[in-house]
């Protein structure tokens, strides 16, 4: 039975836009908008547009934001696979947007399921600075993992922890923050009928409170004159203007920073904060689906006024990872007078496939070591100590005897040119990789990086003109 909107929504809806009502219902019984964005790690829109199978409308609040048509299917095409884009829908492009990531910045997304924003900045980090991509619920970090990993992020680390201890951890040392809040999901009806279903005045209650907390804990994560955008995608007044306006009363040091209204962005709405309205909330935006080519959504960009000296535990650029291999490894011993690296052998596994397979290196004193798997640290490192940390950089593979075998983050990491050997295959010859075919291919053994139309899908291994498949296994095209 199709899924019908709740009527309590129904009639709060009514009474909160009045005149606009009709066209705001009528837009929720529409298809959802279709949205694809591009990754700028790997190419530029411009190129993508040449090579796209796809008619291509640019979402005009996105840099790299593109609409396609309801009957294409992005997701189930090797370049996907290949990271050269995320599917996402159009209104969520615009909360990064706001948050104004520049390379070098240090950012934090503390709610970063399954990716579709943390990826984003990534891109706008562009390899320089630090993510820390966040999250919560442990059932949701595997596919946060999976696709930094296919977007070939270089310098993030992800954790698995509360709001509470990273801010007790970190302190005010992080010049972004984005909370993209778990809410009600009003937004979502259109795309996801199911959350009709789970929808309650209670539950919106429910939301508002535990936003409310999420919210000041985010706030203790930014350093002095740095940014936080809160959003949601929901148009509850109790987990929007009447969150901001709560947040801003108790905390007199933040401001709301104007988000142009422009692309059908609508101001959001004082009047529906209650007892605690100002003007200042208009600052803030509302994407309402009867306005723009997109789902529902509240945007709000805070500014920390404190101003003073950073502080103490901000992230400064790392001399070394000393520390933080004592974390990952056993403690080297003493043999003699010489102390034993227990890392010694990975590393050295890894720079002889470095040397051998690759046309890029990567930093040594970068290099850490962790049952024998070797990753690339970020620059910018943080003191993760007592953190629950799931993966703390780039991880480059796994020494084993005899020979290193790469990881997959790594061969999507890579650029078409930064392996020696690459094999680039058809669009029908890819899928039958992804599917985890093996084929025959001449040329010398060993590692090979196999690309689509020249990008980086995964290695195989190469044995008497035989390409063994190493595609993951639970990656693989059923």
């Amino acid at each position: 039975m199709e899924s019908v909107l709740p009527p309590a929504f129904v009639e709060r809806m009514h009474a909160l836009l009045g005149a606009e009502a009709d066209a705001f219902f009528a837009a929720l019984e529409r298809s959802p908008a279709l949205g694809l964005r591009v990754n700028p790690l790997k190419l530029r829109p411009e190129r993508f547009e040449r090579i796209t199978p796809w008619a291509l409308e640019p979402v005009p609040w996105a840099l790299f934001g593109f609409r396609v048509a309801e009957s294409a299917r992005p997701g189930k095409h090797p370049y996907h696979a290949a990271g050269l884009y995320y599917l996402q829908e159009p209104s969520a492009m615009a909360v990064v947007e706001a948050l104004d990531v520049r390379p070098g910045l240090q950012v934090l997304d503390l709610a970063a399921a399954p990716g579709g924003k943390a990826t984003q900045i990534a891109g706008y980090l562009n390899g320089e600075g630090l993510l820390v991509a966040n999250e919560v619920e442990s059932s949701r970090i595997k596919p946060l993992g999976e696709n930094l990993e296919r977007w070939g992020a270089r310098n993030a680390v992800i954790t698995n922890e509360t709001p509470e201890r990273l801010a007790d951890h970190f302190g005010a040392c992080f010049d972004r923050v984005l909370l993209d809040a778990p809410c009600s999901g009003e937004g979502m009806f259109r795309k996801n009928p199911g959350a009709r279903d789970e929808w309650s005045v209670e539950h919106v209650a429910g939301c508002a409170a535990r936003q409310s907390r999420i919210l000041d804990q985010a706030a203790r994560l930014v350093a002095p004159d740095g940014l936080l955008v809160y959003s949601t995608c929901t148009f509850a007044p109790e987990e929007n203007e009447q969150r901001i306006a709560t947040f801003l009363a108790e905390h007199p040091q933040w401001s709301l920073i104007e988000i142009p209204k422009r692309h059908g962005f609508a101001a959001a709405r004082p009047e529906w904060a209650g007892d605690l309205a100002t003007p200042e909330l208009t600052r803030a935006v509302r994407l309402w689906p009867h306005r723009v080519a997109g789902e529902g959504h509240f945007i709000a960009l805070l500014h920390n006024g404190v101003r003073s000296e950073r502080s103490e535990r901000s992230l400064l650029p790392s001399a070394g990872f000393d520390r933080d291999e004592s974390r990952h490894q056993k403690r080297g011993g003493r043999r003699g007078d010489r102390v034993v690296d227990p890392g010694a052998a990975a590393r050295t596994a890894w720079q002889t496939f470095e040397r051998e397979s690759l046309t890029t290196s990567f930093p040594t004193e970068r290099l850490s070591v962790h049952n024998d798997q070797v990753y690339l640290m970020p620059a910018l490192l943080p003191d993760l100590s007592g953190l629950r940390v799931v993966r703390s950089g780039l991880w480059l593979g796994t020494a084993k005897p005899g020979r290193f075998e790469p990881s997959h983050a790594l061969a999507l990491a890579l650029l078409p040119d930064e392996a020696r050997h690459t094999i680039s295959l058809t669009l029908d010859e890819a899928e039958r990789y992804l599917r985890g075919e093996t084929f025959a291919n001449n040329g010398p053994d060993g590692w090979v990086l196999i690309g689509v139309d020249g990008w980086p899908l995964g290695w195989g291994r190469r044995v008497g003109g035989v390409v063994k498949n190493f595609y993951p296994k639970g990656l693989r095209w059923m």
